[in-house]
């Protein structure tokens, strides 16, 4: 029997998650003194490549430059950063309140009646910042409806570029404070995996796995519910975002469980494979394979690294056994790796044609998932920070099939 996998139950487990000390305890949000930075950083990049201003639709990305969450809607919320002076936020009237409440420093909110065009609105908090013409940077985020409105107010004043070009270098690059949010909410995902695997009994739901999942994540700290939950027992475990449709664990069936939630915005990701009951020779070798997959993507690794050759080191392991070739099943059908830390896929991205050099401070995923269509499927995610020294990881990876945790007491 795989170590640390069934044993409890869901009321057991979650009163004693429940009497742990609260883990999002000693680790703080976003500080506004680097919310500054951030803007200073942008401003700069956007001076460099003579873009007059940047918009920021109501996305993540204005959470990160500003610490405001918006709800995105038909309506038309954002903020314009622009290259010189101090930032607008652009709010529907009657949200105006609302956002005063939600600004972690002051600044100017300029608002717009139902009856109004806050396209034009925008256009004209641009201009009142000095920029009459010339290119004006768009959060990719920004609803399409929202650009052709911007386009038809702008003319041909204005040209519009993608605002990846601004918000990426600035995002892709985590600090210090954000480093230790994402440690401390993968901390938190580990270890409401390893209660998960506890609960885990013939016959139950992946359904209940998951609302499991959902409420352990709450009574640990993390800023709500899971933000994303993958439970899968069995065949479907070779789906990398699984099947539209619950399934009954059975003795000697893969488990993969992919899941992570926020901290102060930031999340975790983590998936762990194992099985239920007694591995198979089968089960082993792919298990292994996919172990030295990831291994072998972590060595590559190394400041200055391309991100596409760290995803041909992984391939490299998995074609050596027979499997692929590169995207081709079975075998790995997905990129490697994806960056983390306010969205759970961004910058950079580990994939043939990353061109990308790996930096310290760019925080991944390494996940060279085996799928094998008919049979199971093993993903073994851990995320890497890279550091000047080279790669470190977040979450401590699983040794073995046999102890996807570690050794338990």
């Amino acid at each position: 029997m795989t170590t640390g996998v069934g044993g409890s139950d869901a009321e057991a487990e979650l009163a004693r998650l429940a009497s742990l000390p609260a883990m999002r305890d000693g680790v703080a949000p976003i500080a506004v003194e680097e919310l500054g930075r951030r803007i200073a950083k942008v401003q700069g990049i956007l001076r460099a490549r003579d873009i007059g201003a940047l918009y920021l639709d109501a996305s993540t990305s204005a959470f990160y430059f500003t610490g405001v969450r918006f709800s995105p809607s038909e309506r038309m919320h954002g903020v314009v950063i622009p290259a010189e002076g101090e930032i607008i936020f652009i709010s529907p009237a009657f949200e105006e309140a609302k956002l005063k409440t939600m600004m972690a420093f002051p600044a100017e909110a300029r608002c717009w009646e139902e009856y109004e065009s806050p396209a034009a609105l925008a256009i004209d908090v641009i201009r009142g910042r000095g920029v009459q013409s010339g290119r004006i940077a768009l959060d990719p985020a920004t609803p399409f409806f929202t650009f052709d409105a911007l386009r038809a107010v702008a003319g041909d004043r204005f040209q519009f570029v993608n605002g990846s070009v601004a918000i990426n270098p600035c995002r892709m690059i985590k600090s210090q404070q954000e480093v230790a949010l994402i440690r401390r909410a993968m901390a938190i995902t580990l270890e409401v995996q390893k209660a998960a695997a506890r609960i885990l009994r013939e016959g139950i739901s992946t359904l209940e796995v998951a609302s499991f999942i959902n409420k352990a994540h709450v009574a640990l700290g993390a800023d709500g519910p899971a933000e994303f939950n993958i439970v899968l027992f069995g065949e479907p475990t070779a789906y990398p975002h699984g099947v539209p449709y619950p399934q009954a664990l059975k003795k000697g069936d893969m488990v993969l469980m992919d899941c992570g939630a926020r901290l102060h915005g930031y999340l975790s990701d983590l998936t762990r494979s194992y099985v239920y009951g007694d591995a198979t020779v089968r089960q082993r070798e792919i298990w292994s394979l996919a172990r030295r997959a990831a291994d072998a993507a972590f060595d590559a690794a190394q400041i200055g690294v391309p991100c596409e050759e760290v995803d041909a080191a992984a391939r490299r392991v998995i074609e050596s056994a027979g499997l692929g070739p590169r995207y081709a099943t079975p075998g790995l059908p997905h990129r490697t790796g994806h960056g983390l830390g306010l969205d759970v896929h961004e910058e950079p991205y580990i994939v043939e044609g990353g061109k990308t050099p790996l930096a310290a401070g760019m925080c991944f995923s390494n996940e060279p998932m085996i799928c094998v269509y008919g049979e199971f499927g093993v993903r073994l995610e851990d995320h890497i920070c890279m550091t000047a020294e080279g790669p470190t990881w977040f979450t401590k990876p699983s040794a073995s099939v046999d102890e996807p945790f570690g050794a338990v007491a």
